[in-house]
């Protein structure tokens, strides 16, 4: 069951109440009868495992794996062959 705080509005007492999802929320102050409001803070949360981020479901590269061909570079120009010499 989740913990609720609450603060009172009259005499500023906090505490916190255990209740059910489907229980009301509380409005008298148990120290003075006054008024009270719940309390809203940041929960915090830690996913553990894989999954949860985006590079998580990205394909991962080996070193020898590259994403564009490497250029073609032409051929270095090869020494012309001469004409056999008539005798």
């Amino acid at each position: 069951m989740p913990t609720y705080q609450y603060a009172c509005t009259a005499c500023s007492h906090e505490f916190e109440a255990i209740q059910s999802f489907s229980d009301d929320s509380l409005t008298i102050c148990p120290a003075c009868s006054g008024e009270i409001r719940k309390i809203y803070s940041a929960v915090g949360v830690v996913f553990k495992g894989s999954g949860f981020y985006k590079t998580d479901s990205v394909a991962k590269k080996t070193t020898g794996e590259s994403t564009t061909p490497a250029p073609v570079t032409p051929a270095a120009a090869a020494p012309a062959t001469a004409a056999p010499k008539a005798d």
